[in-house]
């Protein structure tokens, strides 16, 4: 197998209809490809993968979250794909957490990106666009040109190293130009020793265990906790505020998002 490449993004993005654009363009130009989705709930989206006749496979995470399920799963993922004689590997995450970033070093990392969406958008996105190696910009028929470049202007200043393709995924308008360059890309030797090219958010608070009282009595692991800052006085209540305990990401223990 040549190459693995992520697809990443918030939900309803448009991830699975570039994807459904361009695994077939894959295919068609000698690169086929086997498929990937990762989600929480339901995989009715490995039927759609599965109608374009190509090698699809889903796993549902349920209560852990996506990200963290795929970074599990990977090797085996990679071992799949290699028994399905799959000239690369497409992986379309769930796109829950704007912080998480599940890509590996040695894969092609992309990032889509919802044109309709606010132009301020790719700025509340982490690790998933900042180091991403393409953004997919999607839904370009809804917008005009103009805000089509806005948009466009911002994913470069956040990541002014990414390949930016803009997308319709109802047409498939922009998809050539995507496939023509995963094409090009050097394949990786292996996924064998791969790192996470960022830290993924803890999970291992209370909660993540089926906690569901809520107070700081019930609360153990890593917990993050707000700052309030001195609030002015109201008749009956306190002055001001006793403040917090620094959180795990304050004190350094954790990575914040960039």
């Amino acid at each position: 197998m040549d190459k693995v490449v992520l697809f990443s993004g918030s939900s309803a993005v448009g991830k699975t209809a570039v994807l459904r654009w361009a695994a077939p363009t894959l295919a068609h130009r000698g690169c086929p490809p086997a498929l990937c989705k990762i989600d929480c709930i339901s995989d009715e989206d490995r039927h759609v993968f599965a109608g374009l006749g190509l090698p699809a496979v889903s796993g549902i995470s349920g209560d852990i979250c996506p990200d963290h399920f795929l970074v599990s799963n990977l090797a085996d993922l990679w071992e799949w794909s290699r028994d399905q004689n799959a000239s690369c590997l497409l992986i379309e995450t769930a796109g829950l957490c704007h912080r998480c970033s599940p890509a590996t070093r040695n894969m092609l990392a992309g990032c889509v990106v919802d044109a309709t969406a606010s132009c301020k958008a790719p700025e509340h996105l982490g690790p998933m666009l900042t180091q991403a190696d393409f953004v997919v910009v999607s839904k370009t028929d809804m917008v005009s040109q103009a805000e089509r470049e806005i948009v466009c202007a911002n994913i470069a200043r956040i990541n002014p190293h990414a390949a930016v393709f803009a997308i319709d995924g109802l047409a498939g308008y922009g998809v050539d130009e995507l496939c023509d360059w995963i094409m090009e890309q050097a394949p990786p030797p292996t996924l064998e020793g791969d790192t996470l090219r960022h830290t993924m958010p803890s999970g291992v608070c209370s909660y993540c265990v089926g906690e569901r009282r809520v107070g700081s009595a019930f609360q153990q692991g890593v917990v993050g906790k707000m700052t309030f800052e001195d609030q002015p006085a109201v008749p009956g209540k306190s002055a001001s505020r006793q403040k917090a305990p620094l959180t795990a990401y304050q004190k350094g223990g954790s990575p914040c998002m960039r």
